[in-house]
């Protein structure tokens, strides 16, 4: 079978010998900048049907078309994580989203805490920015970025099914703290760059559902506490293991 070199999310639905029209921007894409023409293949997946090997029958940079000639792979949900994360710089903030798409996130959650710097974010443009890394990655699955919440009201409606493993300068290391909580639905937590306040913390310690953890003896960028984080949640708990 033909391996496509390009990969783009589509907003439609995927089936054999379906025609696809493609957005202005991604004939733009596919046409103008990656210079594909009528007969080149294009992996496509949507988020629900799986990914097909679509054929361009229509050339065009402003309206082009493809059309499914096979299904290459069945949809594969990741885990029932989310990442939850205060918002910092802006390029650190595009990284944590990309790599949260990237390790296997479900759902990203920007959550404003006591303090959190960043008092907005462009919804619109991290939720670009995990639907790139969905295609440059191989996934099938494109995580929802939400908008910003506060967090006391996020733990307020929480789901008490849903457990959180929020990261804290504690002494407890992972293994420990998740302990024989088995698989389910899940949550990761990361505070800002001045960490939790003290507030925070106690009411995170004294909920039922929620596990502190430590990321080592050293304090971690934001960024890289989140990479460090879903890399432990995933070995102990995701489809790494």
């Amino acid at each position: 079978m033909v391996q496509a070199k390009i990969r783009l999310y589509v907003d439609h639905p995927l089936s054999e010998g379906q025609t696809v029209p493609l957005t202005k921007e991604q004939s733009h894409y596919l046409f103008g900048v990656m210079r594909q023409d009528n007969g080149a293949f294009v992996a496509l997946f949507n988020g629900a049907d799986g990914e097909f090997l679509a054929e361009v029958t229509k050339a065009n940079k402003k309206n082009g078309e493809l059309v499914c000639r096979a299904k290459t792979r069945d949809v594969q949900m990741p885990p029932d994580l989310w990442l939850m994360f205060a918002p910092i710089k802006k390029a650190r903030t595009d990284f944590i989203v990309e790599k949260a798409a990237e390790m296997g996130a479900r759902r990203i959650v920007p959550v404003n805490t006591a303090y959190t710097n960043a008092e907005r974010i462009r919804q619109d443009r991290l939720q670009a920015h995990a639907l790139e890394a969905a295609e440059q990655c191989g996934g099938t699955y494109v995580p929802e970025v939400t908008e910003l919440q506060k967090l006391d009201r996020l733990l307020a409606d929480w789901d008490e099914t849903r457990h959180i493993m929020f990261c804290d300068e504690s002494l407890v290391g992972a293994a420990q703290a998740l302990g024989d909580v088995a698989g389910g639905k899940w949550a990761i937590l990361i505070g800002p760059e001045g960490g939790f306040s003290q507030a925070e913390r106690d009411r995170l310690h004294a909920l039922p559902y929620a596990h502190a953890i430590s990321l080592g003896p050293r304090i971690l960028r934001a960024d890289t506490a989140a990479v460090a984080a879903l890399t432990v949640w995933q070995q102990h708990l995701g489809d790494w293991s």
